[in-house]
């Protein structure tokens, strides 16, 4: 995210604010997860691969038996999804979407053979689709994004470590979508935030947070 915030800027075209070295940790991270979730409207506006970059690591999850590729998640309330978008076309890892009740039925025929679709509540019930997927043995979920699923995450008490890379960069449009938005953001004595690392990446700070019961001893 900016300094202040934000996650892209307000005009089409995506802004990048990583760097090539914090893109390759970032692969390395998804490398030892199960599953990657992102929202339906990431799927949209970003048309996301979601596939690891690198073959060896790649090779490196082969080799302990597991999937070349992590399970792909994604979250609708509409059913307005592509399914020609990049997220159900590539790669050979499963591809899980959990919609609304009231669009399930319709999303499931149209992406026949892409995906499977979960009803997962009216709105979506976000304990309910994490316990599918634990029931599918994804142990290790990472969230990318967007910002919806940030606070609908973290708002939830749901998240239980939060990475946040620093850009040098301020946005300061209010229209441009920003890494949380609007909610209560529980802080109690048993879910606190403890700084775990914090890494410079070039010009990029890396900032990594546990959440969850204090260290003893």
């Amino acid at each position: 995210m900016s300094v202040d915030g934000y996650i892209d800027d307000a005009s089409p075209e995506r802004l990048r604010l990583s760097s090539p070295a914090d893109f390759d940790r970032v692969d390395g991270v998804r490398a030892t997860c199960d599953a990657i979730l992102v929202g339906a409207g990431t799927v949209r506006r970003d048309d996301p691969k979601l596939l690891l970059k690198s073959s060896a690591r790649r090779d490196q999850r082969a080799a302990k038996g597991l999937p070349a590729d992590l399970t792909k998640v994604t979250v609708t309330e509409s059913g307005d999804l592509d399914p020609g978008s990049r997220f159900f076309t590539t790669g050979d890892s499963p591809k899980l979407v959990y919609c609304a009740s009231a669009s399930a039925h319709a999303l499931a025929a149209r992406l026949t053979g892409r995906a499977e679709v979960i009803d997962a509540g009216d709105p979506v019930d976000f304990p309910l689709m994490l316990g599918d997927l634990a029931a599918r043995g994804v142990r290790r979920l990472m969230v990318e994004g967007g910002g919806g699923m940030h606070t609908r995450f973290l708002t939830a008490g749901l998240a239980d470590e939060l990475q946040l890379v620093v850009a040098p960069f301020f946005i300061g449009d209010p229209s441009a979508p920003r890494f949380v938005g609007s909610g209560v953001f529980p802080q109690s004595p048993d879910r606190p935030m403890r700084l775990a690392e914090c890494t410079r990446i070039g010009n990029l700070a890396l900032l990594r947070y546990v959440i969850g019961a204090p260290a003893h001893g």
